[in-house]
């Protein structure tokens, strides 16, 4: 089976787990109809999201299946912001690299199991090459960015520069993906933040970027535990 325990989740994850997954769920669902009522692609995008996290902070390539949908939606969000940085981020880059890291994912299971990633070290030369590729992004997507007259350019630049270092660390199925992830949703944080101030629907944008970010931190914690445990048994 393709994703294997995914009915039984009750049983696939722990009680904490589960717990962050429902109290996820029911903030993003509060936030929704306090602050917009309206956009239900905001609300979709956001269940997805939570529930891609949960899986991902599993090692679970089911995970990444989400991902690619949350990529779509969200991309669709971002563009009636004119946050076109985003958009482009999550249809161009995150989406895609999203199918790539599912395909990883599923070729590196640990010690058989399809519902556990093996986590991967990177080396120093990959290391400096991921640096070296982010600097390029960067440089590139300034300006791309620029010329579409991108809603708070440097906030954006630094969205594609965090959502790059994320994508690139899951494909490598580093423990420093979620990382990477938490750093892009401080930003996108403020971005929304600031979109607020002009719609204040966007405040459920916000809260969900909140959760994520929480999500994201449980995912480093989850992640360092299955390297040790990975590692301890040498497979």
């Amino acid at each position: 089976m393709l994703f294997h325990k995914l009915k039984s989740m009750p049983d696939y994850f722990t009680k904490g787990e589960f717990a962050l997954w429902s109290i996820s769920v029911v903030l993003v669902v509060v936030s929704f109809f306090m602050f917009d009522r309206e956009n239900c692609l905001t609300l979709a995008a956001s269940l997805v999201g939570v529930t891609s996290l949960i899986f991902n902070a599993k090692g679970n390539p089911f995970g990444q299946f989400l991902m690619v949908i949350f990529s779509l939606l969200y991309g669709i969000i971002s563009y009636t912001f004119t946050y076109y940085g985003e958009m482009i981020t999550y249809m161009g880059m995150t989406g895609p690299m999203a199918v790539f890291a599912l395909i990883s994912w599923l070729r590196n299971p640990y010690n058989g199991n399809k519902a556990e990633v093996k986590v991967n070290r990177l080396k120093l030369n990959e290391i400096i090459l991921m640096v070296l590729l982010t600097i390029i992004v960067t440089f590139i997507f300034y300006y791309i960015l620029a010329a579409f007259h991108t809603a708070n350019l440097v906030l954006s630049t630094m969205s594609i520069t965090t959502s790059f270092l994320a994508v690139y660390l899951t494909f490598r199925r580093s423990v420093f993906y979620a990382v990477a992830y938490a750093a892009n949703d401080i930003v996108l944080i403020i971005l929304w933040i600031l979109a607020a101030f002009s719609n204040l629907s966007y405040l459920s944008v916000v809260i969900c970027f909140i959760v994520f970010l929480i999500n994201d931190v449980y995912g480093f914690i989850n992640w360092s535990r299955m390297q040790k445990h990975q590692e301890a048994n040498g497979k």
